[in-house]
């Protein structure tokens, strides 16, 4: 494995689970030290370093609610205090709270809009701060075909990935002259536990959509992801890269 990114600080949300464990263990095969943020789920932290198989000085794990402004101030003073700048950000953490709009309870839709979108501009505006000082940076976005499609039952989820595209577009014109890009990954149906979680005839209606006739692994989202970062993405800003087959 090369190492692109040696030398690069990493900073992943929703870094222990699925997609995001895929996105932090692809940067460190590449060389690049990571800090992988995760909610709740020590369990999965542990888990995530014992496979990882590097210590501390690698790989970083903090918990963090991303929805917390305070928090994740607090956050980058302690990466800016260890590291002095990050090189990466990738904004990973989302919920899902299901429900059609009439009997959506307020609660849940608020918690998808705090974790999923502001969640997303906390970190970016943090990030974004030490990369402007530096003049480099990479911000992506996972977001969703969802928010194009907008499945019914998913009001929340939906929004909030839209809203992240717009979050981008905005964000990249912001930064583009001081050698930042902003973009975003969109998975479709992708190997995950939720997929697994599926019974038989549900994993046979979801595959017909999918053009390719078959799910997504989280390594060729962490492919994608780590292509925008790098250096041969250099010119590749204000974009979303589908990693759907085809929805």
């Amino acid at each position: 494995m090369t190492d692109d990114f040696r030398h690069r600080v990493a900073v992943v949300t929703g870094a222990t689970r699925g997609i995001g464990r895929a996105i932090s263990l692809a940067f460190l095969k590449r060389g690049a030290t990571v800090i992988g943020v995760y909610g709740s789920d020590r369990t999965a932290a542990d888990s995530l370093r014992a496979e990882s198989g590097f210590g501390e000085d690698v790989l970083r794990l903090k918990q963090c609610d991303v929805a917390d402004y305070a928090a994740v101030s607090r956050l980058f003073a302690e990466i800016e205090a260890d590291f002095e700048t990050i090189d990466i950000l990738v904004n990973n953490a989302g919920i899902r709270r299901d429900g059609v709009v009439a009997m959506l309870k307020q609660d849940d839709w608020q918690r998808v809009l705090d974790v999923n979108l502001t969640g997303s501009y906390n970190m970016a505006k943090q990030a974004v701060l030490l990369m402007l000082k530096q003049k480099y940076g990479r911000v992506i976005f996972i977001t969703s075909p969802m928010s194009r499609l907008g499945f019914a039952g998913q009001a929340n989820y939906a929004a909030s990935k839209a809203g992240q595209l717009g979050l981008m577009h905005a964000l990249a014109k912001e930064t583009a002259r001081r050698k930042i890009t902003v973009n975003c990954v969109s998975p479709g149906f992708i190997e995950t536990d939720l997929i697994a979680s599926l019974s038989p005839e549900q994993l046979a209606g979801y595959k017909k959509m999918v053009p390719m006739r078959r799910f997504g692994r989280p390594e060729e989202v962490a492919n994608a992801v780590c292509f925008l970062a790098g250096e041969q993405a250099a010119y590749i800003t204000d974009s979303v890269l589908e990693v759907a087959g085809g929805i």
